[in-house]
C-alpha cells in the first residue's frame, strides 16, 4: 500500500520509532515481486540499526518461496543473520495443539487417565 501511494520511505520511518518490529509467520504465504521488494526494503532500512523478529515456517534453504528472486532471497539472509539469534523450534505447533483440545473438549486427555482397579 505505501509503495502504491510512492510513501514507503515515509511507512518505514514511521516504523523506525520502534526498537523491534515482529514479522509472523513470514515463510507462510507465497509473496509477489511488489511485496518482497517492499519487506527487502524494511529488512535493509533496519540492518544493523533496529531489531526485526521473524517467525517463519520454513528454514532459510526454503525461503526461495518468499523471495521470487534468488538474488533478494541471499541479500535479505545475509541481512537478517548478520547479527541474529537464531531459535530453531522443532516442536508441535501451538495454535495446532489448542485447536485439536479444543475438539477433544475437556477433562484429562486418554493418555493421562487414572487407570481404575477391578477389586
Amino acid at each position: 500500500m505505501a509503495r502504491r501511494e510512492l510513501n514507503l520511505e515515509g511507512a518505514i520511518n514511521r516504523l523506525d520509532r520502534f526498537d523491534l518490529v515482529i514479522l509472523d509467520d513470514l515463510a507462510y504465504v507465497t509473496k509477489d515481486q511488489a511485496e518482497t521488494s517492499v519487506l527487502f526494503e524494511l529488512i535493509s532500512a533496519r540492518y544493523e540499526r533496529r531489531s526485526l523478529l521473524i517467525t517463519a515456517n520454513q528454514p532459510f534453504g526454503e525461503w526461495n518461496k518468499v523471495f521470487p528472486d534468488p538474488a533478494m532471497t541471499l541479500a535479505a539472509i545475509d541481512r537478517l543473520v548478520h547479527h541474529a539469534t537464531i531459535v530453531e523450534m522443532n516442536v508441535e505447533s501451538y495454535r495446532r495443539r489448542t485447536a485439536l483440545e479444543r475438539k477433544r473438549g475437556p477433562g484429562r486427555p486418554p493418555e493421562h487417565a487414572t487407570q481404575k482397579t477391578l477389586a
